[in-house]
């Protein structure tokens, strides 16, 4: 049975943990090569070392023009082609409005929905020449209904799923699809350390009564750029257990 991401080249931003590091395992076991396109030099290194031949760490900051600019004239270079971006990359900097200050809001603006614009863009340029593709870009079910306290977070993955739309009516002329997920309470490195009683709390919230694994997510990741998905764009799929509902 041939993998479902056989010899493609993709590109995970924010790959060297959590979410980032199972998407790319996920797509490397469907056959794909995968660059992990990491700002954290050790983690995106020891990620790519660990997943094998197929694995390229490149060091990057989705935040910085030059820098994704650089990062996407490698890749051309070496292989030629992008057929997947995940815009995975992505930080927390909590805080209420009024004590949230503007270096927080920033700081998160610019990694969260403005490296997912650079990626987007330069990895459009590459597509379109191939007149096929496929983005993905990472939102999160607190664009659908606000959290305490995120007033920064909140405001990209709405963003995203704004940008998601757009890209879909754009690109799609060209054969590129984009999508985006959505993902509930996953556990990983970045939830590890909150307290037992508030992630029981929080699970109980949840209709199937448990938090998320990065697979969940990888899964859903996979099956959107495959071939299974061919007639899917524009679309923010939910992989939450229900909790929106």
């Amino acid at each position: 049975m041939e993998k479902r991401l056989n010899q493609k080249i993709a590109i995970i931003t924010g790959a060297g943990r959590g979410i980032g590091r199972a998407t790319a395992e996920k797509f490397i076991t469907e056959g794909a090569i995968v660059i992990l396109a990491e700002f954290d030099e050790k983690s995106g290194q020891d990620s790519a070392d660990a997943l094998g031949d197929n694995a390229h760490f490149i060091q990057v900051d989705v935040s910085q023009e030059s820098s994704v600019k650089a990062m996407f004239a490698s890749i051309k270079k070496q292989f030629g082609r992008v057929d997947i971006l995940v815009n995975n990359a992505g930080i927390l900097m909590d805080s209420t409005l009024a004590k949230m200050e503007l270096e927080q809001f920033e700081k998160v603006i610019n990694v969260n929905l403005k490296g997912v614009y650079l990626c987007t863009r330069f990895a459009a340029k590459l597509m379109k020449e191939q007149q096929s593709g496929v983005i993905l870009n990472a939102s999160s079910v607190v664009a659908h209904y606000g959290n305490f306290g995120q007033t920064n977070y909140v405001a990209t993955k709405t963003g995203v799923i704004g940008m998601t739309k757009v890209w879909a009516r754009e690109l799609a002329k060209d054969g590129i699809r984009v999508n985006a997920v959505a993902p509930g309470f996953i556990k990983t490195e970045m939830t590890a350390g909150m307290p037992e009683k508030i992630i029981s709390m929080m699970g109980e919230k949840v209709p199937l009564k448990r938090w998320g694994e990065s697979v969940d997510i990888a899964n859903a990741y996979c099956f959107l750029a495959s071939d299974e998905a061919s007639y899917i764009n524009g679309h923010t799929l939910n992989v939450d257990g229900g909790v929106v509902v």
